[in-house]
């Protein structure tokens, strides 16, 4: 059986730790990334429902103004 020098185990778990973290950073980027898109789905919809309202204007105003000249 091979012996593990001291100083290469903790490298390894050094490097384990720094992995552990890195993913655990990753994860949290991930989700606040995730809420946001859920947030600007909303944001698309209502505007979506905005510029369909502002084209209705714009063929009432269109329809009065044909009236009027």
């Amino acid at each position: 059986m091979a012996r593990c020098p001291v100083a290469v185990a903790v490298t390894l778990a050094i490097q384990a730790a720094a992995a552990l973290l890195w993913a655990g950073a990753a994860a949290a980027r991930i989700d606040a990334l995730e809420a946001r898109v859920a947030e600007q789905a909303q944001v698309n919809e209502r505007l979506a429902r905005l510029e369909e309202q502002a084209k209705a204007a714009r063929a009432s105003l269109a329809r009065i103004e044909a009236r009027l000249g």
